[in-house]
């Protein structure tokens, strides 16, 4: 962009001839009286004068030096800066600071329009000082940092820039937090040279230092309590019909209509981190709007408006139109209350004002909310938190993953155990009997493990089903369950394809088929418990001990049955009559065993 202003050709002779002036003869002869040097002598005054006279002011504002206007934050293009709200927003990682800490800073649309400059600066939240306040650090290729300068001061790397013309989405950076007061992010959004946007905010990053000017966080005067629930106000909780006032372990969630509009929200629970509430679609985590009031790096209560994926920590929002905070940590157990005029979508959504609600707990890190460790509590159906009622939430486990760890139970812990010890210790059953041509305990086993790989198919499925992908947040169990199904299908294929057992290679087989078989084992059990964890299926984790009992149990089996075969090894000849009386004895009292520890693990899920 240029600002030119020049002298015209008129004017540059008037000038010439006023400036020789009398009693010289006239500065400017005519064409008649000028010899060719002369000529060129006048034209390259012409020219020298001309360039010194003409004004041109170019400022360079597609390589984003714009030091010069840190002040007011105004482009000079000329056209004054747009009035309606601006496509694009600023957004803070965090709401509190201390000194020395650094927060993320996202410039972003959010209309899908992109922008092609921008200018930002952290300034004062309760002066109109127009001192940038900390230090900006980038590694995006699109932005620089700038020193501004101010009253004859330079502040280093006090803002942030583009340094080319081409069109953008998104700009990360951080700053780092000075020792002072609340301040307000600020930017400048430019998309043509006709429109652009000065002066767009993020929400207020409060300061936690003592004497800071304004204070908007407070503590309870009042407790949260059921009072008004279902008259005056929505409430939502568990257990049913808890009092946040006088029990320690209710997780409760109120909101109330008020005049101007807006909500009223409250909410209490234990947590070592945060609480928070979502609102969703559907009783599937993701893509969710969420509240979340939760600790920061100095273990102070901050409230955060959010948007999940379901995958990743939940996106920082601005909190734009909420006040009145109230926060209380007290024994462990996390209140907030504050009131809010925004929309509670931040998407569009199938329902407007109905939403599953979730409330979820868990720990926080430096200020940052960690993955819950307890299932959230959803409620059975969509609601309006601003209509007058009373429900309560549960934290029951989908039906599809309850029917998962109840498939995989029985495949490892019943079926594939006992298909694995006749083939073991059974061989004898049935003496020289056949069915369909081949041995009995052949048959049986057959049968068995058949069932076992059936099953653990159907419940494989099923887990991918439920969770609509990969469960990345569900640690090593689908990572070593996936390694026992491609086992599992591996077996069968091998069985399939081998030789006679009078056959000279028949030993391959027997090693590969054993090998695999006592690598699958292990590895089963290791996912069984792993999984019964990803449930929570009980507060003290009994069907967890439970499952070692029955380990226990089963390596007391096997103990057992060698030292049976061992000392009944003359018995146990196929061709005699007793056979293997012993070991089938030892064999009925591990099956009922098994059922009892079965029965009490699926009763736990059950009850998840």
């Amino acid at each position: 962009m240029a600002r030119v202003s020049t002298v015209g050709t008129e004017d540059l002779r008037t000038f010439i001839q006023h400036s020789c002036g009398p009693p010289h003869p006239p500065c400017w002869p005519s064409h008649d009286d000028l010899h060719p040097v002369q000529m060129r002598r006048y034209t390259g005054f012409v020219v020298a004068f001309i360039a010194a006279t003409f004004l041109v002011d170019v400022s360079g504002y597609s390589s984003g030096q714009v030091s010069g206007v840190c002040t007011s934050m105004a482009p000079n293009h000329g056209p004054s800066a747009q009035t309606s709200d601006a496509p694009f927003q600023v957004t803070a990682s965090s709401s509190t600071f201390n000194p020395g800490d650094v927060i993320t800073v996202t410039l972003k649309s959010n209309l899908g329009v992109n922008f092609r400059g921008f200018l930002l600066e952290a300034r004062s939240a309760v002066s109109t000082s127009t001192i940038p306040l900390g230090t900006f650090n980038t590694t995006s290729p699109e932005a620089q940092l700038l020193n501004c300068n101010v009253d004859g001061i330079t502040y280093n790397d006090s803002a942030v820039s583009h340094n080319s013309k081409s069109e953008k989405n998104e700009i990360i950076v951080t700053w780092t937090a000075p020792n002072t007061g609340h301040i307000k992010f600020r930017a400048t959004f430019v998309m043509t040279k006709e429109t652009f946007w000065i002066g767009v905010k993020s929400q207020i990053i409060q300061s936690m230092v003592t004497g800071s000017s304004v204070t908007p966080f407070t503590s309870f005067q009042n407790q949260i309590t059921v009072d008004g629930c279902g008259t005056t106000k929505f409430c939502f909780n568990n257990p049913a019909q808890c009092n946040p006032a006088t029990d320690p372990n209710c997780y409760f969630m109120s909101s109330t209509k008020l005049n101007d509009e807006g909500l009223r929200f409250e909410m209490s629970g234990k947590s070592s981190g945060y609480i928070s509430i979502g609102f969703s679609d559907d009783k599937i985590m993701g893509n969710d709007d969420v509240y979340i009031c939760g600790t920061d790096r100095s273990e102070r209560i901050r409230v955060q408006r959010a948007y999940s994926t379901g995958r990743s920590p939940p996106r920082i929002e601005q909190l734009d139109k909420v006040d009145d905070i109230t926060v209380a940590n007290k024994n462990g157990i996390i209140q907030c209350s504050f009131v809010t005029r925004n929309n509670v979508s931040i998407a569009k959504r199938t329902a407007n004002n109905m939403y599953y609600l979730f409330f979820a707990y868990g720990p926080s890190t430096d200020g940052t909310i960690g993955k819950h460790q307890d299932s959230p509590f959803i409620s059975s159906e969509k609601i309006n938190v601003a209509d007058v009622s009373s429900v309560s939430g549960n934290n029951k486990n989908s039906v599809l993953i309850k029917t998962h760890g109840a498939l995989m139970l029985i495949a490892w812990m019943t079926t594939g155990s006992i298909g694995t010890l006749i083939a073991q210790y059974f061989k004898c059953v049935g003496g020289t009997k056949k069915i369909l041509g081949k041995d009995c305990w052949f048959q049986i086993h057959w049968t068995i493990m058949t069932l076992t790989v059936a099953l653990t198919i159907t419940g494989f499925v099923l887990a991918f089903v439920h969770v609509k992908g990969w469960s990345e947040d569900a640690g090593s169990h689908p990572v070593i369950g996936c390694v026992v199904m491609g086992l599992v299908l591996i077996q069968p294929t091998i069985a399939i394809f081998r030789p006679a057992p009078d056959h000279k290679r028949h030993w391959i087989f027997r090693v590969f088929h054993s090998t695999i078989g006592f690598v699958i084992k292990p590895l089963a059990a290791a996912t069984l418990f792993m999984g019964l964890l990803l449930i929570n299926v009980a507060p003290n984790k009994w069907p967890v001990k439970v499952l070692g009992g029955y380990y226990g149990w089963e390596l007391l089996t096997h103990i057992l049955l060698i030292v049976v075969s061992c000392f009944k090894r003359k018995a146990v000849q196929c061709n005699t009559e007793k056979k293997v009386y012993h070991l089938l004895l030892v064999f009925i009292v591990y099956l009922c065993g098994n059922m009892v520890f079965l029965i009490a693990i699926l009763v736990g899920i059950g009850q998840a």
